[in-house]
């Protein structure tokens, strides 16, 4: 395809400079936020190919029988394996320049690097956008965005359809929700200082098995101050683990071991207020195309008017968070009880 312009700062110039910051942006976008950066640190960022994303599952499990002399023992069919399947979402955030902009912006007359500037829009426009998402259900943009821990952690466990499978006919796909006011009648019924460790740990207890466990423990900034402040300062330990990507939490012993609480705080958080969600890591993975992961849409010198001296490129992601095991992933509402 023949250029608009021949003029070499308008050629390619910002795909080439797409390209060069590829690896940075994923960098940016991804560690931004501390549940892709654990999964990235966990190597939970799977590529696809196809029309789908499908991820195999065990959906049951075969019964043992205890036994003696001529009793019957029992062989009922069971249907082991089946798969989630989850539709491929795309993101861009998009940018145009002209000619004219670009000319402008070069030599003596350069005030700011104007390229440089629009790259590290899009950039923070990509971080905040799956930030959103993260948090979301799916259903903004009309369903075309990913399904976050809006659809994969409902507040109503047995109701609804994730990766093409109906919870409510299939009790292994749900996970689990507890409500401060309801669900620990011998601890009490309202989250505070006294009962915020209390109700977490129990939740864990209940939630676990062996080394799996809810080890990811997001809280919004309500939740989160509560359970800082029942703790004293010589329990006040910070995880290194989550240090190490630039976070700070708190470690929080368990009857299942340490678990790592953050505050997901931030100017335009979008985390549900009074909510806590605690994630097996393990059990949660990005999948995305390889030729989509925070790459320029366009090859080439990117998409150009015919009839006008501008070139206009995108910053494109493509791919969906899965919730492959839901057995150990829970929701929490802490709201506090009626006055």
């Amino acid at each position: 395809m023949a250029a608009v312009t021949s003029n070499r700062w308008l050629r390619q110039v910002l795909t080439t400079s797409l390209e060069e910051r590829t690896k940075e942006i994923q960098d940016l976008v991804f560690s931004s936020n501390p549940v892709l950066a654990v999964l990235r640190k966990n190597d939970m960022f799977k590529t696809y190919s196809g029309p789908d994303i499908r991820v195999p599952l065990t959906i049951d499990k075969l019964d043992a029988q205890w036994f003696t002399g001529y009793d019957k023992l029992g062989n009922q069919p069971k249907e082991l394996i089946n798969s989630a399947v989850f539709t491929p979402k795309n993101v861009a955030v998009g940018f145009s320049l002209t000619g004219t902009e670009i000319l402008a912006n070069e030599g003596r007359a350069k005030v700011i690097d104007l390229i440089d500037t629009y790259m590290e829009n899009a950039e923070e426009s990509m971080q905040n956008e799956m930030e959103s998402a993260i948090h979301g259900d799916g259903t903004g943009a009309g369903g075309r965005e990913m399904i976050g821990f809006g659809g994969a952690l409902p507040i109503v466990p047995n109701v609804g359809v994730y990766g093409g499978i109906d919870r409510s006919q299939v009790p292994m796909w749900r996970t689990s929700y507890y409500k401060a006011t309801t669900d620990f009648a011998d601890i009490g019924n309202t989250y505070d200082v006294t009962t915020a460790p209390r109700m977490i740990r129990r939740i864990i207890a209940n939630r676990s098995k062996g080394n799996r466990k809810a080890d990811l423990i997001i809280c919004d900034v309500n939740a989160y101050d509560v359970a800082q402040t029942s703790l004293t300062a010589i329990q006040r330990i910070t995880s290194s683990d989550m240090a190490k990507l630039g976070f700070d939490a708190l470690q929080l012993s368990t009857p299942a071991g340490p678990v790592s609480l953050l505050c997901a705080n931030g100017v335009g958080t979008v985390m549900p207020e009074n909510t806590i969600y605690g994630i097996d890591s393990k059990a949660l993975e990005i999948h995305y195309h390889a030729n989509r992961n925070m790459v320029p849409l366009f090859e080439g010198d990117g998409a150009r008017p015919i009839n006008q001296d501008a070139i206009v490129q995108y910053l494109v992601w493509n791919g969906e968070m899965v919730l492959k095991n839901p057995r150990y992933t829970w929701r929490f509402d802490t709201t506090p009880a009626a006055a």
